[in-house]
C-alpha cells in the first residue's frame, strides 16, 4: 500500500478537528437532558392544562431518565407564564406549554413584554374541538341558515357567547363576522357553565365553546351543535360539520403546543421535537387526548412554526373587531 502524503494526513486531521469544534457538546456522547427540566404552564394549578402537562411530564420524565418539573406561572391573561418562557436560558431545559393565547395576545395587545419571534416552536399537541352551539330550538340548524339569518336582520340582532374577551372562542365569532359578511354581538362570560344555562333558558343565541362539554346538553337534546371551527370535521366527533364546509378557508381551534425561549441550538430543538412527538404519538396519549376531548394533531418544530406565523397573519385580519 502507498503511503499517505504527510501534507495529506495534515489536512485530514485538520478538518476532524474543526468538525469537532463545531459539534454541540450533547452531540458528541453526553445525553441531553443533562439535569431536571423545568415545564412552566402560565395557568393556575388544577385545570385541564394542568392535567395535560403532568401527563406529558411524566412521560418525558420515564424517557429522559431525568425530572420534569412542572411549574405553574399564571396572571396577565397567560403573560406572565410565556414571559418566564422567553427569558429562560436557551438549552432546552426550560420548555412552556402554551396556547392559542400566544398567537391571539400578539395580534390584540401592544403592552406584552415579548414577542412571538422570542419564542422556539417544539411541538404543537392538538386542539380541543371548539363548536357553535345553539337552543334545541333555534331557527337555524347549520352555518348557512345562520348567516341566511344573520342577513335578514340588523347587525347586532343575534348574539354569540364565549368564555371570555381575548379567547379563541371570541376570535372565532369575530372571524365568523369578517368572513360571512355578518355583525354577531359578542358576550363574554366567565367561563362555559352560566353560557350554557343562558342559551338553553333562550337567553343567549348562540355560543362558540369547547364541545367536550356541552355534549352532554347536545345528548339531551337540549342544544345542537350548528359547525365545528377546525379546518375539517373532528375525528371524535364526526357527525358535526366544519365551519370551514361553509366558508371554506375558516379556521380558529383552540390549539396546545410546547415552546422554548429563542436561541436553542438547531440540534437540541430537532431533539426535543422528536423526543415530544415520541411520546405524543403512543397509542396511550392519543386515548388520553381523546379522553380530555383533545384532538390528537401533532406538529415538529419546522411545521409547528410555520402553522403559529399562520395563525398571526389571518388573525391580523380581524384585529381592529377584537380591540373594540
Amino acid at each position: 500500500m502507498l503511503p499517505i502524503p504527510p501534507h495529506t494526513l495534515t489536512r485530514r486531521t485538520l478538518l476532524a478537528a474543526l468538525a469537532a469544534a463545531a459539534a454541540p457538546t450533547f452531540a458528541q456522547g453526553q445525553a441531553f437532558p443533562t439535569g431536571p427540566v423545568k415545564l412552566i404552564l402560565p395557568q393556575p394549578p388544577g385545570g385541564a392544562a394542568g392535567r395535560l402537562a403532568r401527563m406529558i411530564g411524566d412521560r418525558l420524565e420515564a424517557h429522559w431518565k431525568q425530572a420534569v418539573v412542572v411549574e405553574h406561572k399564571p396572571g396577565g391573561g397567560v403573560v406572565i407564564g410565556t414571559q418566564a418562557v422567553s427569558r429562560s436560558a436557551p438549552d432546552g431545559h426550560t420548555i412552556g406549554l402554551l396556547g392559542s393565547s400566544l398567537t391571539i395576545n400578539a395580534v390584540q395587545r401592544n403592552d406584552l413584554p415579548y414577542q412571538v419571534k422570542d419564542l422556539q416552536a417544539l411541538a404543537r399537541v392538538g386542539y380541543y374541538t371548539v363548536g357553535l352551539v345553539a337552543a334545541a330550538n333555534f331557527p337555524a340548524d347549520d352555518i348557512k341558515g345562520l348567516v341566511a339569518l344573520a342577513k335578514k336582520q340588523p347587525p347586532d340582532s343575534i348574539s354569540f357567547g364565549s368564555n371570555g374577551i381575548g379567547t379563541s372562542a371570541q376570535l372565532a365569532g369575530e372571524m365568523l363576522n369578517h368572513m360571512a359578511g355578518i355583525q354577531l354581538q359578542h358576550v363574554p362570560y366567565n367561563g362555559a357553565a352560566k353560557m350554557y344555562t343562558d342559551i338553553m333558558g333562550g337567553v343567549l343565541p348562540i355560543g362558540f365553546s369547547v364541545v367536550s362539554s356541552a355534549e352532554q346538553f347536545v345528548k339531551s337534546g337540549q342544544m345542537k351543535v350548528l359547525g365545528v371551527t377546525s379546518s375539517q370535521r373532528s375525528p371524535l366527533y364526526p357527525q358535526w360539520p366544519a365551519i370551514a364546509e361553509t366558508l371554506p378557508g375558516f379556521e380558529a381551534v383552540n390549539w396546545a403546543g410546547f415552546f422554548g425561549p429563542a436561541g436553542i441550538p438547531a440540534p437540541i430543538v430537532r431533539q426535543l421535537g422528536t423526543d415530544l412527538l415520541a411520546v405524543l404519538g403512543t397509542p396511550e396519549m392519543v386515548k388520553a387526548l381523546a379522553a380530555m376531548g383533545i384532538e390528537h394533531a401533532p406538529q415538529g418544530p419546522a411545521e409547528f412554526t410555520d402553522f403559529a406565523h399562520g395563525e398571526l397573519k389571518r388573525f391580523a385580519a380581524i384585529t381592529r373587531p377584537l380591540q373594540k
